[in-house]
């Protein structure tokens, strides 16, 4: 995992909130897209970085596709952020 591409992946605030919605269940696209007022287009855009940083993955069902969280790839970047002391808030 390229950790510089992970970082640009989660320093986005509409990334980071696809991140907090996927850690409770798989949605798709189209259901990620109905919690912002942004275009699919722009939801596929964020996704997409989102997969390329290994910090989520895509499966199909039917016509769908379906998102969830890489929990293990997350677990890892949270490992090595708190290595540097970064603790988050206090």
């Amino acid at each position: 995992m390229a950790m510089n591409t992970t970082l640009k992946a989660i320093a986005d605030p509409v990334r980071r909130k696809i991140l907090e919605l996927l850690k409770h269940q798989s949605y798709s696209a189209g259901e990620i897209a109905q919690q912002f007022d942004l275009r699919q287009a722009t939801v596929s855009y964020h996704l997409k970085l989102l997969k390329q940083a290994g910090l989520i993955s895509e499966r199909r069902e039917k016509n769908f596709i379906y998102y969830d969280l890489n929990a293990s790839v997350f677990e890892e970047v949270l490992r090595w952020l708190y290595s540097l002391g970064v603790k988050g808030d206090d």
